[in-house]
């Protein structure tokens, strides 16, 4: 039997970790081991008090970070110890309660998830629009209306205009495609859940019962559609550990909402609290800039971080003339940095309020030859060729998926254009059945060219035949039958330079081949990989590759990851805090923004700001941060004001002309 190691664990970890009998709600301060709180709980739950490994649900908010956790285990737990254990982000306990319930919802098992462009597609469609400004405007509210539970018919009630009515209608219409598609969007894996739930108590109960203790992972990230499916599944024991800090919460404008935190306390009256402050990252230089900055806010719970780190190194300001010359310093400083101390370059971050900022640095980089990676670039799920072969594979699983059958047919080219797709899609909506339904019935027929229907009937038995081969074939077969057929490698040769030929074509065998190992390793059908795929393109897009280069990254990006040195630019109001924010005075989550920031560093922190920034085409006068004026001056050197010091001794004479010297290796 595994005991826990109390002597790896503080007194307050060691209290979240042994507190299983009611509800616990851990405030886990930037750096507190909040992941090994939950590891070692788990194990605790298993090993100690006794539970199933089956009974116990551990929800994170990233495939990436399930899996790290998971990673722990496997080294602390025998297999059979944590047999049926399930670590796994919200959508996915979503999509495992959908499947298993989908037809008390009038959906089959093998429902399509469709991912954010095919959903813009239904929209635009609907709007009849190619704005994609508007397109993702609308998009975003869709997926708020949703998660506030906010209905249609409250909103055609509340509209205000002709513009707000027509968004109304075009959400009812939305959801119409959706389930004529026999398919779901990313919120629906919650919000179809919460419906299974309220409306099915026998159901609700079985689930009640299978999650004997729920832990929850970055809960201040919760919004209101999430806390109620949790609200939901604890109800009857109330045998959970929700781990938060209300200081890093920055995801508002998507629909966190801070305030889940304080909810708690009001819907689980025996709740009991424990804030985690000892940091294990950090310097005090650093933690004490932190704790000066979100003071400032109206914190839910109070705290102070601290280390046993000592004080370090001083933090240092800098300003520059522009944007451009900053970039060229913060790289120079980087280089100059690295040199001395033969430091890796992944031991280097940058980062910033917003993704155009990285274009200067990511040119600056480039002409100094410095290997760098750059969060938030393209998924490999998103690449054109990838989504070209997932479309068959989702129209193969669920005929009735309308987006899927679109692209499937019309790549390759097959000789089906614009007007007679038209014609079927009219056809189709007449006699309301799926696009696939549509193209084989006589009605059909009479109306299409003949040619254009005896092409449509051949890709028709083409997905029939692959349809068929699902159940006597691997996945793998199944794969190399459907490539093979459609003719793939020889479209992109035909169609693209032989150069991204190639690379499409490595990109399909690599697919290929990670899909047919997924199915044979971990046992999974079709339709379980195929689900699979859409919540990987939309949970995990923006997770780098672990190599040595310089790491830049939005602060928003960077939230749970450290680095060595970190250089956080553009410290200017107007940027960080947001303009807008500013405008409509709610600078809080901005502030928490910073903090966020500030606690990424482990040994050295550096911030710049700009003096001008270009404005409409003309460069402007522009202020420092406010955020810069609340860290304090504990340890905090502002280059700017020490330039204008005059040299006081020989001491520092000599001081400045090393740095000199350094400067000039």
């Amino acid at each position: 039997m595994n005991k826990i190691n109390s002597q790896q664990l503080n007194q307050q970890q060691l209290a979240a970790v042994n507190y299983v009998t009611g509800p616990l709600l851990v405030i886990a301060g930037a750096g507190s081991g909040k992941t090994k709180v939950i590891t070692e709980k788990i194990m605790h739950l298993i090993t100690s008090v006794g539970y199933s490994p089956k009974n116990v649900v551990a929800i994170t908010f990233t495939n990436k970070a399930a899996k790290e956790m998971l990673e722990r285990l496997k080294a602390k737990l025998a297999a059979k110890e944590r047999e049926g254990l399930t670590i796994t982000t919200f959508h996915s306990l979503g999509l495992k309660i959908l499947k298993e319930e989908a037809h008390l919802l009038g959906y089959k098992p093998n429902f399509t998830i469709l991912d954010s462009y095919d959903c813009g597609k239904i929209i635009s469609d609907n709007l009849q629009t190619t704005d994609k400004a508007l397109v993702r405007g609308l998009q975003h509210k869709i997926s708020l209306w949703k998660n506030s539970f906010t209905s249609v018919d409250s909103l055609k009630h509340q509209a205000q205009d002709a513009v707000e009515l027509q968004h109304a209608q075009v959400y009812e219409q939305y959801q119409a495609t959706l389930k004529s598609y026999q398919a779901v969007d990313f919120d629906d894996l919650i919000i179809l859940p919460i419906m299974l739930l309220e409306q099915n108590l026998a159901t609700l109960y079985k689930w009640q019962q299978r999650i004997g203790y729920l832990l929850i992972d970055e809960y201040q990230d919760t919004n209101d559609s999430q806390y109620k499916l949790i609200k939901l599944l604890v109800a009857r024991e109330q045998k959970f550990t929700a781990v938060g800090d209300d200081d890093q919460s920055i995801y508002g404008w998507r629909g966190a909402n801070v305030e889940n935190l304080r909810q708690l306390e009001q819907d689980f009256k025996q709740l009991k609290i424990i804030k985690l402050e000892q940091n294990y990252r950090s310097t005090n230089t650093i933690l004490t800039a932190a704790n000066q900055v979100i003071h400032n806010n109206n914190n839910v719970f109070a705290k102070k971080l601290w280390s046993e780190f000592g004080q370090g190194e001083a933090i240092k300001i800098f300003a520059c003339k522009n944007d451009e010359e900053e970039a060229e310093m913060v790289v120079r400083r980087i280089k100059l940095h690295q040199a001395l101390y033969n430091s890796k370059f992944s031991d280097y971050a940058i980062l910033y309020r917003s993704n155009y900022q990285a274009r200067i640095l990511e040119q600056v980089l480039r002409n100094q030859q410095i290997p760098y990676d750059i969060s938030g670039g393209q998924s490999f799920f998103e690449y054109s060729e990838i989504k070209d072969i997932c479309a068959y594979l989702r129209l193969v699983v669920n005929e009735d998926d309308d987006v899927a059958f679109i692209r499937a047919i019309t790549t390759p080219k097959r000789g089906i254009g614009s007007i007679t797709l038209d014609k079927l899609t009219q056809y189709a909506t007449t006699r309301q059945v799926s696009l696939f339904e549509a193209m084989f019935e006589e009605g059909f027929a009479q109306i299409g060219g003949a040619h254009q229907v005896s092409e449509l009937l051949a890709f028709g038995s083409l997905i029939n035949n692959l349809q068929n081969s699902v159940k006597s074939s691997s996945v793998n077969d199944l794969l190399q039958q459907l490539i093979t057929a459609i003719h793939y490698e020889e479209y992109l040769y035909t169609y693209e330079t032989a150069a991204v030929a190639e690379k499409k074509w490595q990109n399909v065998v690599q697919l290929v081949t990670w899909l047919g190992k997924k199915a044979t390793n971990d046992e999974r059908t079709l339709v379980d990989l195929v689900q699979m795929l859409t919540l990987i393109t939309i949970l995990d897009s923006n997770e780098s590759q672990d190599i040595d280069a310089v790491k830049l990254s939005t602060l928003h990006a960077a939230k749970g990851l450290e680095y060595r040195n970190v250089y956080l630019i553009s410290c200017n109001d107007g940027i960080i805090p947001h303009q807008e924010s500013i405008n409509l005075e709610k600078i809080d989550e901005e502030r928490r923004l910073m903090y966020v920031g500030i606690t990424r560093a482990q040994h050295e922190l550096t911030i710049s700001y700009c003096l001008q920034r270009k404005t409409a085409g003309e460069l402007k006068a522009v202020e420092k941060s406010r955020f810069l004026q609340e860290m304090g001056t504990t340890n905090i050197l502002d280059e700017t004001l020490h330039k204008m010091q005059k040299i006081q001794s020989n001491n520092e004479l000599n001081d400045r002309l090393q740095q000199l010297k350094n400067l000039l290796k």
